[in-house]
């Protein structure tokens, strides 16, 4: 079995496209949340959103053609295209494995030709967007943009799915499956998933502001996100940069309800994740949070936290209160986050804060501004409608040790 190193970062969210502008925007807690543009919602109550207003797919990628596929596939493309680069590998060849996650793929085509056929009666399918739709094609557009030959697959595990595609690159390239892999996830902001969210009640006024007192929602978000992920040898041989290593992840599955998160079944998945990683509780120095800001998800994860570390919480944070929730990428947004914090010491802060909620007592959610801190061993939380949990633990390089 090999040690797994991170050693290539790409992300295109609403608040940086590239590692340094998103680490500086980390930092800084910006927000990416505005008014919505790519859909009208004149008729919506709450109408913010985590958009990439200035995504152009053509200024980023430089092998696949824009014109033959959709925004989410455009958005893993361009993701594993800069993670590539920020790795310094030209060509993945057959070596190289691919795994995305999303929630709902190409969703903004399914939506149009709805609409169309709503206003204009039944009619056959636009032939340009059912090409586009199957969800595997994330996947392909990021595997035919840097030349990866070798195995290619789209995790469909809701907002779970970017941690799904991180624990599975991890076990291809520990086992020596495949020399290298690109693992992360991408999703685009929609009116179905605006609309779903906003008819659960579950959507904010106009931030998100996870385990606060005054919490009242998340924000629908979108983006792609990558990461190169090799062996320990391979990386030191080449003299490739080194951001983090990956001690390893756990997946639980509630089989409780659609959407509600289960505490008992969060917690079975931070401990078998840190037992994994030959990690206890008391070595970790900060935790990302799922942390979506809606009053449930907050108050199971904070007792799930208290449950495994007891009187000892490390920080806790969640990017979210910055990006929204970019479904499928979210956890692979995090993934970033937490390789940039073991890299150059930092704990992201949690932004939009007003007030400690008394329910969520013990946990530190580092408020507003971004903790300057030696950080060695963090873990990274995603939990899915389904009951889907994935919690992936980074570790500092280990060139660092």
């Amino acid at each position: 079995m090999h040690r797994v190193v991170i050693t290539g970062l790409g992300p295109v969210s609403s608040i940086g496209i590239g590692v340094e502008d998103f680490c500086e925007a980390v930092r800084m807690g910006k927000s990416g949340i505005s008014r919505i543009t790519s859909f009208d919602v004149s008729g919506f109550e709450r109408q913010m959103a985590g958009e990439v207003k200035d995504f152009d797919a053509g200024r980023l990628v430089t092998t696949v053609d824009t014109g033959e596929w959709g925004r989410t596939s455009l958005f893993a493309a361009a993701a594993a295209r800069l993670a590539a680069d920020d790795a310094g590998i030209e060509e993945f060849g057959d070596d190289g494995a691919v795994v995305m996650g999303t929630t709902s793929g190409e969703i903004q085509h399914i939506v149009a030709m709805t609409e169309s056929w709503h206003k204009g009666g039944p009619a056959l399918p636009d032939r340009q967007l059912s090409a586009q739709l199957p969800t595997g094609r994330l996947a392909l557009a990021a595997a035919q943009e840097i030349g990866a030959t070798g195995e290619a697959i789209t995790f469909g595990t809701a907002c779970a799915a970017g941690n799904y595609a991180l624990g599975y690159a991890f076990d291809l390239v520990r086992s020596g499956e495949a020399a290298l892999a690109v693992a992360g996830g991408a999703d685009s902001v929609s009116r179905f998933t605006h609309a779903a969210f906003h008819r659960l009640g579950a959507l904010a006024k106009d931030a998100c502001r996870p385990f606060d007192r005054d919490r009242d929602g998340m924000l629908t978000a979108e983006g792609g996100v990558a990461l190169v992920l090799e062996s320990l040898e391979r990386a030191q041989g080449r003299g490739a940069r080194i951001y983090a290593e990956v001690l390893g992840y756990a997946m639980t599955c509630d089989a409780h309800h659609p959407s509600a998160p289960e505490t008992d079944s969060i917690v079975r998945c931070t401990r078998s994740a840190l037992k994994r990683s030959g990690v206890t509780p008391d070595q970790v120095d900060y935790i990302c949070a799922h942390g979506t800001g809606t009053r449930v998800n907050d108050q199971v994860e904070s007792e799930a936290i208290r449950r495994v570390y007891g009187g000892r919480v490390p920080p806790v944070s969640s990017l979210k209160s910055m990006l929204g929730h970019a479904m499928g990428a979210a956890s692979g947004f995090s993934a970033v986050a937490c390789a940039l914090a073991l890299n150059r010491a930092f704990i992201p802060p949690t932004i939009n804060h007003r007030a400690t909620d008394p329910e969520l007592e013990g946990i530190d959610i580092v408020p507003d501004t971004a903790r300057e801190a030696s950080v060695r061993v963090v873990q990274s939380n995603a939990f899915g409608f389904g009951g889907n949990n994935a919690i992936v633990v980074l570790g500092s390089p280990p060139c660092a040790s």
